[in-house]
């Protein structure tokens, strides 16, 4: 009987490997999606000027906004702050998605980059944890 269950338990074992590691992938392209715009906004904020002048956003800013998205991205990334990282990740890439609809750049490559990292955020936590897919069980 219990090489019966072994039989069935692979399966599940091997589909919850790979979801573990399908949400470390996605996890880290949203870290380092973060670390590159925080890393640019403390030390290279002349190259996103243009930007910050269009969204209507002064430059010193760059200097709070900067450690702000680095300290996120590291909630996010250790796993015992992950939840709190990815719920003001999202709360940043909505002030970022807002920020465009506000001067009427609906639909702008920020945005759609915005909406995708957020999706990117929650699709890799519920991947890579079992407590946020028991709190939000979307497959049975």
């Amino acid at each position: 009987m219990s090489e019966t269950m072994n039989l069935y338990q692979a399966p599940e074992a091997m589909n919850l490997h790979r979801a573990l590691w399908a949400g470390r992938i996605m996890s880290a392209a949203v870290v380092v999606a973060l670390a590159a715009d925080g890393t640019i906004q403390l030390f290279a904020p002349a190259q996103i000027a243009s930007m910050l002048q269009e969204t209507g956003f002064a430059m010193d800013l760059t200097r709070v906004v900067g450690p702000i998205i680095l300290a996120c991205a590291i909630l996010y990334a250790v796993p015992a702050t992950a939840v709190l990282g990815a719920i003001l990740v999202t709360g940043f890439l909505g002030g970022a998605i807002c920020a465009h609809v506000r001067i009427g750049e609906l639909g702008s490559p920020p945005e759609l980059i915005s909406l995708l990292l957020g999706a990117l955020t929650w699709g890799g936590l519920y991947a890579r944890d079992a407590r946020v897919r028991a709190l939000l069980p979307l497959i049975r």
